[in-house]
């Protein structure tokens, strides 16, 4: 009887790690599309359909890859390591179950950051190895900014790791469903904020444009001009698989960790993700529809503030 209790939950934990990682690869592209055609409404235009994210991925992936001449193995390979991190950053953070599934164990928040900046950084290394004096722009400007940005989210886990008294993400998102109180505290407030604002740099809403035809105000854009074929089709995809890593956590450990089940009850956590994303939507549309860009130079002024924000927990904490 125990044998079976065993291999009965083998099998679910099996069913909720696929149902996790399926969904983070599969359903992000879905999010980005959706949100560029409410965005396209509410500003009066036809817009592309919500599939269009899917439909560039495969458009991408039946082009040729064209390398540039002094381009290296980083080039090449960068992107294929870029969304296998992310890829195994859904393996560790409650971005669908709230429970841990296979391989949570392998990190923690701290080690989900790091994993960030290490996706981070290849990217750029790979832009950089390109030869691309414009993607040579591109890095410069992500590596004058992100370094805030990192520095910020690494300071942020420690905040929720002061509220939990763990630097695990599921136990904190149990401990904030639990005792609603410490959804209140100024610790976690000043958490959230300051995530919120790295969740709004890192993608491009405000206060820079990372994506569009604005070349002097592009930033991740600029990473990817010198990519074709699969290779910007890799590109774009882990574009999308970031964004809904970041915002699903956003949104399960900070603003609204509510709702999630686990068991016989877990595949309903796939469209109340996606309710949840469509909550964040609205937000996000109301900012970035609503406030002017910053210029470039006022980037890091806005980091600086998220940063300061996210320092600001270990003020109130030793108070």
């Amino acid at each position: 009887m125990a044998d079976g209790a065993y291999l009965n939950g083998g099998a679910m934990l099996i069913l909720e790690t696929i149902t996790q990682v399926l969904t983070v690869v599969f359903i992000s592209p879905l999010i980005a599309g959706i949100y560029e055609n409410l965005k396209s409404k509410i500003e009066l235009r036809k817009g592309p359909s919500i599939i269009q994210p899917y439909y560039d991925i495969f458009k991408y992936l039946k082009k040729e890859t064209i390398a540039p001449y002094n381009s290296g193995y980083i080039f090449i390979y960068g992107p294929y390591i870029v969304f296998s991190i992310l890829i195994l950053i859904s393996f560790i953070i409650p971005v669908v179950i709230p429970e841990p599934i296979y391989f949570t164990a392998s990190a923690d928040f701290l080690g989900g950051a790091l994993l960030f900046s290490l996706a981070s950084f290849i990217k750029v290394l790979s832009s950089m190895d390109s030869g691309s004096n414009y993607s040579a722009m591109g890095a410069a400007r992500a590596s004058s900014f992100t370094y805030l940005g990192e520095a910020t989210l690494i300071t942020v886990f420690f905040a929720v790791a002061f509220i939990t008294k763990t630097d695990n993400p599921y136990v904190t998102n149990h401990y904030l469903v639990m005792h609603p109180f410490s959804y209140l505290t100024l610790l976690h407030i000043f958490a959230s904020v300051a995530f919120f604002m790295i969740f709004l740099f890192e993608t491009g809403r405000i206060p820079v444009e990372s994506e569009g035809l604005m070349e002097l105000g592009m930033i991740d854009g600029a990473l990817n001009y010198e990519y074709s074929g699969k290779l910007l089709a890799i590109n774009k995809w882990s574009g999308y698989i970031k964004n809904y890593l970041l915002g699903s956590v956003l949104l399960n450990v900070f603003i609204f960790p509510w709702f999630m089940f686990s068991g016989g009850l877990f595949i309903l956590d796939v469209p109340i993700m996606i309710l949840k994303w469509f909550l964040l939507m609205l937000i996000l549309l109301f900012i970035e529809t609503t406030l002017s860009k910053l210029r470039l130079y006022k980037v890091q002024d806005f980091l600086a503030t998220a940063f300061t924000l996210s320092i600001a927990f270990l003020i109130v904490s030793v108070i």
